[in-house]
C-alpha cells in the first residue's frame, strides 16, 4: 500500500507546477495558486504516508521522479515546451531511475 501513496504522492506532485503555470496569466492567477496549493497537500500528504515505510532517500527521489517526468510531459503536450530525442531520452533516464530504485527496495 505504501508503494501506491508513493506512486499517487507523484502523480500529484505533476499538478502544482500545473498551478504555477496557470497562475501565469492574470485571469487565472488565483485559480492556478489554489490548484498548486491544493496539490501540494495532497502530494505531500501521499508522500508522508509512504515514508513510514519506504526509506527517505528513495522515497523523495522516486516521487520527484515521477513529478519530474509527468511535468515534462504535461509542458511538451499541453503547453508547447521543446521536445528532441535528447529531452526525451533524459525523460527516460529518470524514469529508468525510478524504476531501480523500485526493484531495488
Amino acid at each position: 500500500m505504501h508503494w501506491t501513496y508513493l506512486i499517487l504522492a507523484g502523480l500529484f506532485e505533476i499538478g502544482w507546477p500545473v498551478g504555477l503555470k496557470m497562475s501565469q496569466e492574470p485571469e487565472t492567477r488565483w485559480l492556478g495558486i489554489a490548484v498548486a496549493l491544493f496539490f501540494m497537500a495532497i502530494s505531500g500528504t501521499l508522500l508522508w504516508l509512504a515514508q513510514k515505510e519506504i526509506p527517505i532517500g528513495t522515497s523523495y527521489a522516486v516521487w520527484t521522479g515521477i513529478g519530474a517526468a509527468g511535468t515534462f510531459i504535461v509542458g511538451v503536450v499541453f503547453y508547447g515546451d521543446a521536445a528532441s530525442l535528447a529531452r526525451y531520452l533524459g525523460v527516460l533516464l529518470i524514469i529508468a531511475g525510478v524504476a531501480t530504485l523500485k526493484l531495488a527496495h
